[in-house]
């Protein structure tokens, strides 16, 4: 059975699925970037999140702290060093 042009644009051709199929498309493409801004966010995240887990820089008082207290330098050099710092 074949179909004439002006039925095919007639009935449950355009007006049933027609329409179903565009509202499938638009939901379908809404959910794509959905799914892509959700990725981005997720990934924004983490990074921050990688440069929060690194422990900070220590302070030259507390470096000149360690040395001394591992006795890597006597306590006059200690003395002053520390007074250069402050």
């Amino acid at each position: 059975m074949v179909m004439r042009w002006d039925e095919m644009m007639s009935g449950p051709w355009i007006w049933g699925w027609g329409i179903l199929w565009m509202f499938m498309m638009t939901a379908f493409w809404f959910l794509v970037l959905l799914g892509l801004a959700l990725l981005v966010r997720w990934l924004w995240r983490a990074g921050t999140r990688i440069g929060a887990l690194q422990p900070p820089e220590e302070s030259a008082m507390e470096i000149l702290k360690k040395r001394y207290a591992k006795g890597e330098i006597g306590k006059e050099e200690f003395e002053g060093k520390k007074r250069d710092l402050a």
